[in-house]
């Protein structure tokens, strides 16, 4: 695994973004861990967040591409905190945009925050996690009524790597069947499992034996079949 990667789990936890126990998803499930990017909340947090999502994008997609797109709302502060890490770690300059949930009709109208979408425009989505692809229902639409643009990929922070509404593939593989562009993730839950089994972090083991046991439980049922 790479070094980043290994980084980017502790902070997490760290930074109480990812936790295990018993929690009820959006889709029903009750799954034995949970991210939150909405934990993030400090300057040296955001800072920090960024340039792990500059490093899994570069790495992944290189930086050919124009416009940093997060869906709102969570994706807005991570577009933004992004774009400041490719500029810092590698003097690019990208331009961030979002959506707003509701269509401005005074002053700044229109329904993107941010930069402006312009025929020929490559872009990258951003997000914080994908469990059903939903959010890629109201986002792709959004970005190509706005002009003829490119859609290279898209980055998450983490793959859940359970099924997505299909019941088969993951939810990101979906995504790239169904819109026919790419997807990733700075580290996937086996990357996850694998760095903290057994390992102590801030003075307790997160994933011991019966963690490890709910998490295989979870992924025999709701684990992608292929």
């Amino acid at each position: 695994m790479q070094e980043y990667k290994q980084q980017f789990i502790d902070f997490m936890v760290e930074s109480q973004v990812l936790k295990f126990g018993s929690f009820t998803l959006k889709s029903g499930r009750q799954s034995p861990f949970f991210m939150n990017a909405g934990a993030y909340q400090t300057g040296s947090q955001l800072i920090r967040l960024g340039e792990f999502y500059a490093r899994a994008i570069h790495d992944r997609y290189g930086l050919d591409f124009d416009v940093l797109f997060g869906p709102a709302y969570k994706g807005i502060p991570l577009s933004v905190a992004a774009c400041m890490g490719i500029s810092s770690l590698y003097g690019k300059e990208i331009r961030y945009c979002s959506n707003r949930k509701e269509v401005k009709d005074h002053g700044d109208a229109g329904i993107l925050l941010g930069a402006s979408l312009k025929d020929g425009d490559r872009v990258m989505i951003i997000e914080d996690v994908t469990t059903s692809g939903k959010s890629m229902e109201e986002t792709v639409p959004i970005l190509r009524a706005q002009a003829r643009v490119e859609i290279v990929g898209l980055m998450v922070s983490l793959d859940r790597m359970e099924v997505g509404k299909g019941g088969k593939v993951t939810a990101l593989k979906e995504i790239s069947d169904l819109y026919g562009f790419p997807t990733a993730a700075i580290v996937t839950m086996e990357e996850v499992t694998e760095a903290l089994y057994r390992k102590e972090t801030g003075g307790k083991v997160l994933i011991d034996e019966k963690v490890k046991a709910d998490l295989e439980a979870y992924y025999k049922e709701y684990g992608a079949k292929q």
